[in-house]
């Protein structure tokens, strides 16, 4: 279907790829999804995106950034400050997102039941 969009992320060349897959990956879609929440410094975000490295964290930052969806702000004080928030393109994606993970976190029940079935199948058939 053409809508007129020159943008076709099931194309291995084209650049919305990219940034679909730093929002979606683990450490991104959990980084913006946090940030939602409001303007976090480095350290704060680390405490709520739990199990996230100081690397992985920075590396994702830079990514989205990058990309339009976060805001850096750094202050030149002393201690220097540093703040993250998200850009209006990058709550616009959050909010998209948040719709994901609500769904996600209010089907866990039938998620949970449909792992415990196909678990009981395999061991039934002598795997794992």
């Amino acid at each position: 279907m053409d809508d007129g969009n020159p943008f076709d992320v099931f194309s291995k060349q084209c650049p919305s790829r990219g940034t679909l897959e730093h929002v979606t990956g683990r450490w991104g879609s959990l980084t913006v999804g946090a940030l939602y929440e409001g303007t976090l410094r480095f350290n704060e975000l680390r405490r709520r995106v739990d199990g996230v490295s100081e690397k992985m964290l920075s590396q994702t930052l830079h990514a989205l950034e990058r990309d339009g969806l976060v805001h850096r702000d750094a202050q030149p004080t002393n201690p220097p400050r540093v703040d993250y928030e998200l850009t209006p393109l990058g709550r616009a994606v959050a909010e998209r997102l948040l719709g994901l993970i609500h769904l996600v976190e209010g089907r866990m029940p039938e998620v949970l039941a449909a792992r415990e079935r196909y678990d009981s199948v395999l061991v039934g058939r002598g795997g794992r």
